[in-house]
C-alpha cells in the first residue's frame, strides 16, 4: 500500500488582534528586521485571518497558527494552540 505523503506545513506564532468574527481571529505576526543600508531595526507586521472552531481566543493571546486548505477567500491558516493567555 502507497503511504500518502504530507508536504511540511508552514506554522507562525503572533498575537490575536481581531476575534470579533465567528470563528475566525486575525493574527498579527510582528518581525524586526535590520535595514541592509543604515543598520537601523524596522518592525513589520503580516496579518493572517486564521479559523478558531471554539471560539475560545481573546485579543492579545499568543497563539501558533498552521497552514491549511484554503476555508474562506481570505482564511488559509488554522488554530493549533494558544501559547499565552492575554494578561
Amino acid at each position: 500500500m502507497e503511504e500518502i505523503k504530507r508536504n511540511l506545513r508552514k506554522e507562525r506564532i503572533g498575537v490575536v488582534t481581531s476575534n470579533k468574527m465567528d470563528k475566525s481571529i486575525v493574527v498579527a505576526e510582528v518581525k524586526k528586521l535590520k535595514h541592509p543600508m543604515y543598520g537601523k531595526f524596522v518592525t513589520k507586521t503580516k496579518k493572517y485571518v486564521a479559523h478558531d472552531e471554539t471560539n475560545n481566543c481573546n485579543e492579545g493571546d499568543t497563539v501558533r497558527i498552521m497552514e491549511t486548505r484554503p476555508l474562506s477567500k481570505t482564511k488559509c491558516w488554522r488554530l493549533v494552540e494558544i501559547i499565552e493567555r492575554a494578561k
